[in-house]
């Protein structure tokens, strides 16, 4: 019987140092990463195969480097000086990843901390080089898009060499001295003011010339009128309305030369 129990310890022990060993020889790759492969007594570092997800069995003495393929983003405060000599500070969002084919070129070559080694030192400095054109109004409001787009293309094309792909450079915040961020406002503010009284004054002058051009065309009307109407023209409109009136069924008196210039007096009984 203790034989027999012995036996069972014996066997669960060995189960347990094989599962252990099973799992100190391979490494297990999560979604979204992959892995490039160590070789502790052989060549190194294999290049060529990239290991995709899943488990990957190897002898425990050897490595499984894992990398993140997923697109990642860090941020940098970075401070510059502009090209007066301002003192500005950036809040800068990096996207990234890594280079899917280069991984062992990159393990090789930089390790798993590529963004602290090579990735933030070649922002840091390309931002500094690029703000360092510009005014400090200029990186404040007008020219930051510009700014944005030239740190992006420099960090893509000093980057790649490093075989890492930056897909979006974002300016977030921006920071400059107080004196030239209330100046700045001050000029945008009189600015916006200047244009609004322009515009004002822009209607009043179309207004004033819609006015003239109404009462030039009202003048113009009387003189047509006033040159065309004769005395006898007025007498004979009159006789042709004393005409149709005469023709209607209500009850008056005409008396005919009455009235002025020989015209008829038309009288209503009624009142």
């Amino acid at each position: 019987m203790m034989h027999k129990d012995r036996l069972i310890r014996l066997g669960m022990l060995v189960v347990v140092v094989a599962s252990l060993t099973a799992v100190g020889c391979g490494t297990g790759i999560p979604s979204g990463h992959r892995g490039v492969f160590f070789s502790r007594f052989g060549d190194g570092t294999e290049f060529g195969k990239i290991y995709p997800e899943g488990f990957t069995f190897h002898f425990p003495w050897n490595s499984m480097f894992v990398y993140q393929i997923q697109l990642q983003e860090r941020k940098e405060d970075i401070r510059l000086l502009s090209s007066d000599g301002a003192e500005i500070q950036l809040e800068v969002s990096i996207l990234y990843r890594p280079i899917i084919e280069k991984l062992d070129s990159l393990q090789a070559g930089i390790g798993r901390n590529y963004y602290e080694v090579a990735v933030a030192p070649l922002i840091r400095s390309i931002a500094r080089e690029v703000g360092g054109r510009y005014r400090p109004e200029e990186i404040y409001s007008t020219k930051r898009e510009e700014l944005t787009t030239a740190i992006f293309e420099g960090a893509q094309s000093a980057l790649l060499p490093k075989w890492v792909m930056v897909e979006g450079v974002l300016i977030r915040d921006v920071q400059i001295p107080k004196q030239i961020a209330d100046a700045i406002n001050f000029k945008l503010t009189a600015d916006q003011e200047a244009q609004r009284m322009e515009f004002t004054i822009e209607r009043e002058r179309l207004e004033a010339d819609r006015k003239r051009i109404e009462a030039q065309g009202i003048a113009d009307f009387q003189k047509i009128v006033s040159t065309g109407l004769t005395k006898d023209l007025l007498q004979w409109k009159g006789i042709e309305a004393t005409e149709k009136l005469a023709e209607s069924p209500n009850a008056k008196v005409i008396v005919i030369g009455g009235g002025e210039g020989g015209l008829p007096i038309i009288l209503n009984p009624g009142q």
